[in-house]
């Protein structure tokens, strides 16, 4: 890219951006399954939160439904990297569907924690956005024990029978501030309280979050490039406009307006750990014809995670691997 815009306009990209571990695993699935299987290939919910994600998919044969009823009986289905819940399992297993599960990791990491405090009889404290799809499948692991904590309202009004046993988990893509607060008020309420023993906050919500803490100071203007129903995006924003900077969440660059730009020398761009590069080249490229310059890229962390198919999958691929002829 070269360094053409108007003196003293500068744009600056941060890395780590756009797609972690989850998502590329999450998409891969789903276009692996296509190729092993061809289309259809049903997927329940979004398999991430992006809709230039969701449509590219669609177009290739991937058939999105909010529920396993709209999926035909002995069909193949993909659940998203969100996560189900035990009963959409059941469900699943009762239509007679081959399920092919894109949970990401972390997620099915934060499920077992919540398996395993509930068989301990602890009541869990579950924070979190109560709509979101990830919370959802987390609370139905454990319905009976589990309360979800919203906010830090919810933390100082929570009751509990019993206060010498209980826990927190938390959703994978929250603020880390938003969430440190939280926690602060429930150890100070439940001083017995525990947790997991690591946190489930996940390595590119936090990385993507400090990237942002670190540009705050050097741009007057934020743009994080994800879809509106993506909780880690909209996660990126909060935490720039905490750090007193304007900061938008955009689908593509035709969302981008020049009202925003009035006043503004230096423009940061990131992206949610769902949103592809393309789009946010596009962004760059859209305020590189406003006469913004490519600064710099500004490095946090190196990220290098990598997360194995499902083994649904994997055995797919063996089976259609071609033999190799004897020597």
């Amino acid at each position: 890219m070269t360094n053409t815009g108007l003196a003293g306009k500068k744009v600056i990209l941060l890395r780590p951006r756009g797609f972690c571990a989850g998502v590329v695993r999450a998409i891969d699935v789903v276009k692996i399954a296509l190729d092993l299987y061809g289309a259809p290939i049903y997927v329940r919910k979004e398999i991430v939160h992006n809709r230039h994600v969701v449509d590219e998919l669609r177009l290739h044969g991937a058939i999105f439904v909010n529920e396993l009823s709209e999926v035909p009986a002995g069909c193949r289905v993909i659940f998203s990297a969100h996560g189900v819940s035990p009963q959409v399992r059941a469900d699943a297993k009762v239509r007679n569907l081959e399920v092919i599960d894109a949970t990401c990791p972390l997620v099915t990491k934060v499920h077992l924690e919540a398996v395993k405090f509930a068989r301990l009889g602890y009541t869990i404290l579950l924070i979190g956005h109560k709509e979101h799809e990830e919370i959802e499948g987390t609370f139905g692991e454990a319905p009976v024990n589990t309360i979800i904590v919203q906010t830090e309202a919810d933390a100082e009004a929570v009751q509990l029978s019993t206060p010498s046993k209980v826990c927190y988990l938390t959703q994978t893509t929250l603020s880390l501030d938003e969430t440190r607060g939280i926690i602060e008020i429930l150890n100070r309420r439940f001083p017995q309280l525990t947790g997991p023993k690591s946190q489930d906050i996940c390595y590119a919500t936090e990385n993507r979050q400090l990237a942002v803490k670190a540009v705050a100071p050097l741009c007057q203007l934020l743009l994080v490039v994800g879809s509106q129903n993506s909780s880690n995006s909209k996660r990126l924003v909060e935490v720039c406009r905490n750090h007193g900077v304007a900061s938008y969440l955009i689908d593509d660059r035709s969302y981008l307006r020049e009202e925003w730009l009035e006043g503004v020398d230096t423009v940061s761009v990131t992206a949610g750990a769902s949103a592809p590069e393309n789009l946010v080249q596009d962004v760059v490229a859209a305020l590189t014809e406003r006469g913004y310059a490519f600064g710099e890229e500004l490095d946090i962390v190196d990220e290098d995670v990598r997360f194995s198919l499902p083994g649904e999958l994997q055995s797919g691929l063996v089976r259609l691997a071609p033999v190799a002829p004897p020597a």
